[in-house]
């Protein structure tokens, strides 16, 4: 094969160690670097020094971060490239080998880089996925005081709609304080709860003990904790996409994404969506949103779904599943695949129309117009009226059908 790079770096990165394989036309050099900012600064000049052009590596976890940083600082071109993608040849396995594997691939054009956004893309990225992960905790601290009231025979939850809601928040207060009464723990109801105040008062009539009272006064301080800090992310993450508060505006405009599922997808696929992905299956493949392609002598065996950008696919299934019952088309789409196909795989489907969605919303600088919950009756308006006409028929009706202007 031709020799496209001649002067080419593989690494083959590790927790506490790097093992470096340069190749030129003077031959090849092999060394051992620890993970250590000097070390690593010593491997940067090491790469210069001898003229290397590109570098390449395996998406290892989160260990490739630090040595991107510093190439990216020195402008040096590098390939963070998916392991699956250059697995070696069976045989002796080492790091050195490695090592030469990635190095000699990369020399004859082989790797393909994974998608790597700029560092301001990927802080804006750390701040989404750390404020999704909070959001997350405080969704189980809210499941912990569920389990924590059953275990005190309280059955608060059988009767308020929001174990969290205002209402039910000052009754949790009280009752962490040491209250028992259950009229008095009734008293902060508001609203439509006023006229369940009988219902709340049997709910809330148990046998709490005092490490209940401490579980339940802990775990509430934990989700005010949990509040305040998604509060001043979220102020942050704002700040950071000011810019693209249109492209935000044109992404919250599908059913199914908010604001805060806009910021994420925004901050998944970069700003300049079009440079990055050359169409919209592209996006969607990267994103693990399509299904999986798998055909051999003529047989279709799975079309299970690959991995791609979990953060970005669980967001999108979210969105999706939140549309089931409305009037758009999105809405249509999640109906009609979960009578044939089931919940789980038409929240997929309507995850991947979002995301063609949100691609041709971007690059086309439009907001979303909806093509109706009618759409596929209006595709298939002939093939419905003859099925229609089918089924009357075999119940023993004679049908005329007759077109209404």
């Amino acid at each position: 094969m031709q020799v496209v790079i001649e002067r080419a770096c593989g690494l083959d990165v590790h927790k506490g160690n790097i093992t470096a394989c340069m190749m030129t036309p003077e031959g090849k050099e092999i060394q051992t670097f620890s993970t250590m900012t000097v070390y690593l600064l010593q491997l940067v000049d090491w790469i210069k020094e001898r003229g290397c052009t590109q570098v390449a590596m395996e998406s290892t976890g989160v260990y490739w971060k630090p040595i991107v940083n510093l190439l990216e600082s020195e402008g040096i071109h590098y390939l963070v490239v998916n392991a699956q993608h250059i697995k070696a040849v069976p045989g002796r396995k080492t790091d050195v080998k490695d090592a030469e594997w990635i190095c000699d691939l990369l020399r004859h054009g082989l790797l393909r880089g994974s998608f790597i956004p700029n560092k301001n893309q990927r802080e804006l990225r750390e701040l989404v996925r750390y404020r999704r992960s909070m959001i997350e905790e405080r969704a189980r601290q809210h499941n912990r005081i569920q389990k924590v009231l059953e275990g005190a025979n309280i059955k608060l939850g059988s009767v308020v709609s929001d174990i969290m809601g205002v209402s039910s928040r000052e009754m949790l207060d009280l009752m962490a304080n040491g209250e028992e009464n259950p009229e008095k723990l009734a008293s902060p109801a508001r609203g439509k709860l006023k006229n369940k105040k009988q219902d709340l008062e049997l709910a809330l009539q148990g046998r709490i003990s005092s490490h209940q009272r401490m579980m339940l006064k802990t775990i509430l301080r934990h989700i005010d904790f949990l509040t305040e800090h998604i509060q001043q992310v979220d102020e942050e993450i704002a700040s950071r996409l000011e810019p693209s508060q249109e492209d935000i505006e044109r992404l919250d405009s599908i059913p199914g994404i908010s604001v805060t599922t806009a910021q994420q997808i925004l901050a998944e696929i970069g700003i300049d969506v079009g440079n990055q992905f050359p169409s919209a299956a592209h996006l969607c493949s990267w994103a693990g949103v399509v299904p999986g392609h798998n055909e051999s002598a003529g047989k279709k065996k799975s079309t299970k779904t690959k991995k791609g950008n979990k953060y970005l696919r669980s967001a999108l299934i979210e969105a999706a599943h939140s549309v089931a019952n409305s009037k758009t088309y999105l809405g249509a789409l999640y109906r009609r695949t979960s009578a044939r196909k089931g919940r789980k795989r038409a929240g997929m489907a309507v995850a991947h129309a979002m995301l063609r969605i949100a691609y041709y919303l971007l690059t086309r600088t439009e907001f979303y117009v909806d093509l109706g919950e009618d759409y596929f009756d209006k595709q298939k308006q002939q093939s419905i009226v003859n099925h229609s006409i089918k089924r009357l028929e075999k119940l023993g009706y004679e049908v005329t059908v007759k077109k209404v202007s």
